[in-house]
């Protein structure tokens, strides 16, 4: 760090209107309001997500030299309240944000779409002939020679945008993860979830089956980019990254102090922001 002072300041508020001009009122900056939208942009919407009255707590360290505030500045933790959701944020020292169980805020995916590995009866193909008609029509997806009845998870956190009984389809889930990426299941014996229902990674949403046209139980796996079906084991994704033991044990002493100091923000004597000298 450079020479000076750092101080911890804590600030609280609640949404009234839009989150922009209510972390302002709070004494946030500009600035300040943009960098919380974008560390939670996978996780909230902030155009309709947010209620009046959700409350928000939010620390920032700040540099000062000579008593004066150097424009040097940064969000260290965030979190957010409402009536049954909560959402956090807490920068660990890989500079990587982490909610309080320790999972990157970062989109990422699971590789497949199950609890553990299954051949692959089939892979991505633009020019397969199909088991059935023996045309050739591009495949898509991925087959897993899966039994009826295996439990198929959603391999990203998103939201289900599509579900039904086709003819050949058979039972299938759409679920879109953000603007670019979009997955689909298809062959289902049964489906666990329903349409709008937001759906966290490694959720199981159904289980395999062998409806529609088919020559046997499977489960069909795509994975769309940009609104084109691109091969699931091969596209180039973020990935799910895990903290090892050790940074474990002490990115969760650090969320313990950093959630003391959120939590001292909801005491009706202290709400309100206010700065505590740190050490250099």
């Amino acid at each position: 760090m450079a020479n000076g002072e750092w101080r911890t300041r804590l600030v609280s508020g609640e949404v009234n209107g839009s989150f922009y001009l209510s972390a302002q009122k709070a004494g946030l900056s500009e600035a300040d309001a943009a960098i919380v939208t974008n560390i939670f942009k996978e996780q909230i919407n902030f155009t309709r997500a947010l209620r009046m009255g959700d409350k928000f707590q939010i620390i920032k360290n700040e540099q000062f030299v000579d008593g004066k505030p150097t424009g040097q500045a940064h969000i260290v933790s965030a979190r957010f309240q409402q009536k049954t959701n909560e959402y956090t944020a807490f920068l660990f020292n890989d500079g990587r944000f982490y909610d309080k169980q320790g999972h990157s805020l970062t989109r990422a995916f699971r590789r497949l779409p199950l609890q553990k590995s299954y051949r692959v009866s089939s892979h991505f193909n633009p020019r397969r002939k199909h088991p059935v008609t023996g045309r050739i029509r591009p495949h898509n997806g991925i087959d897993f020679a899966t039994p009826i009845g295996t439990k198929v998870i959603s391999t990203g956190d998103g939201v289900v945008t599509r579900i039904g009984n086709h003819k050949f389809a058979g039972k299938y889930i759409d679920i879109k993860h953000s603007s670019r990426y979009k997955t689909r299941y298809l062959h289902l014996h049964k489906i666990n979830v329903h349409k709008g229902q937001s759906i966290k990674r490694g959720q199981i949403i159904a289980l395999s089956g062998n409806t529609g046209r088919s020559t046997g139980p499977h489960l069909h796996f795509e994975l769309h980019m940009n609104g084109r079906p691109v091969d699931p084991l091969k596209a180039k994704i973020p990935l799910t990254r895990s903290l090892t033991k050790s940074d474990k044990t002490a990115f969760l002493k650090l969320v313990s102090m950093r959630t003391n100091m959120l939590d001292s923000l909801l005491d009706p004597e202290i709400n309100k922001a206010h700065e505590t000298i740190l050490a250099d």
